[in-house]
């Protein structure tokens, strides 16, 4: 029977069978696989994301940021709400991440700008996606002390042993308000009796899981697990046993990321907190593990002015962890240095220079 009209003449039909044959054969290596181009937007989503905020709505916070530049340009900052001020400034981060984003946004119709929301939007979800996927099996490695092993075991791919059903990792999810070694406390966490919300935060915050309630910023945010995760996911995995092995720069690198910002550690400790809860997949208005909650009550800390020293003293210490090169003061030149030689016989020459 002759190939009907439209059909390819290099495909036949086997005899007796309606599957297709193609003349290439399979003992030769098919066509390359073109790789695919990944809108530059994507990645600053990512970026964003991970260092400025994780759950915005960012299709409306750019509306929101085109109305403040645009018809309410004249209204004052006092004419707007706290959570309002708050919004647009998120927005101009996002402005400055991205280089000519605000021209785009303003000059654009709303078909285009529809279009970059989501795909800033698919970059910080598939961020998030890809953190949570790798940092679920790594979490096991840094909570399993050296030499020894979990008991019981803990799966990698698997999380529903996980949260207050173990004992490691109940101890480090317990809030810093409950004691786990309570019998009674352990139970009630584990049935579920004992709710957790967001903002009651877990005892791995702090360092060495030593929370002093008469001194509650001592030790917050600078538990080794959260060194860990932040060095995982903006450095490369292997930098977090001090042994790079990466053949590609990490994204902190790839975005020129010199330092941290509140939108980092807070998400770092979500993606933590998230990596050691039973629950299987991330969801931000997940009542269990109230994930944005969490997020939203450490960035709003961090945020707030009166707690402005001590903010400013964690991202001193978070530095110097995760950015080597990083130094909060001036360098002093040693003494007696060939630099400060140099240095000193500039001035003398700069001094002479200035007094004729």
């Amino acid at each position: 029977m002759p190939p009907a009209a439209d059909q390819d003449p290099s495909q036949q039909l086997l005899p007796g069978n309606s599957a297709i044959r193609t003349t290439c054969s399979a003992l030769e290596l098919g066509p390359r696989k073109k790789p695919g181009v990944t809108d530059p937007l994507v990645h600053h989503g990512r970026h964003f994301g991970r260092t400025v905020h994780a759950f915005c709505n960012i299709r409306t916070l750019i509306n929101n940021g085109i109305l403040r530049l645009g018809e309410l340009a004249d209204q004052p900052d006092e004419s707007f709400s706290a959570e309002e001020r708050r919004e647009h400034k998120i927005f101009l981060a996002l402005l400055q991440s991205v280089v000519g984003l605000e021209e785009r946004l303003l000059t654009g119709s709303e078909e285009e700008t529809g279009f970059i929301a989501e795909l800033l939007r698919r970059g910080a979800s598939g961020a998030r996606g890809d953190d949570t996927k790798s940092l679920k099996g790594a979490i096991l490695e840094w909570i399993t002390p050296k030499g020894e092993s979990l008991n019981p075991p803990l799966a990698r791919n698997m999380k529903l042993d996980r949260g207050f059903h173990h004992e490691c990792t109940g101890a480090l999810l317990c809030p810093t308000n409950l004691d786990w070694s309570d019998p009674e406390t352990k139970e009630r966490l584990r049935s579920g009796e004992q709710l957790v919300t967001g903002d009651q935060w877990p005892i791995f915050l702090y360092a060495g899981c030593n929370f002093d309630p008469e001194e509650p910023w001592n030790g917050l945010l600078r538990n080794r697990l959260l060194i860990y995760a932040f060095k995982h996911v903006f450095t490369s995995p292997s930098s977090v046993d001090k042994e790079p092995k990466a053949t590609r720069s990490g994204n902190a690198r790839i975005h020129g990321m010199r330092c941290v910002t509140a939108g980092s550690i807070a998400y770092i400790a979500t993606q933590v907190r998230f990596a050691l809860c039973s629950s299987p997949v991330f969801s931000r208005t997940d009542m269990i593990t109230d994930s944005e909650r969490f997020f939203s009550s450490i960035l709003e800390l961090l945020e707030d002015p009166r707690e402005a020293q001590e903010v400013h003293d964690l991202y001193i210490w978070w530095n110097r962890q995760v950015f080597p090169s990083y130094s909060s003061a001036q360098r002093i030149v040693t003494k007696d240095s060939a630099l400060a030689k140099i240095q000193e016989k500039r001035r003398r020459v700069l001094t002479t220079s200035s007094i004729c």
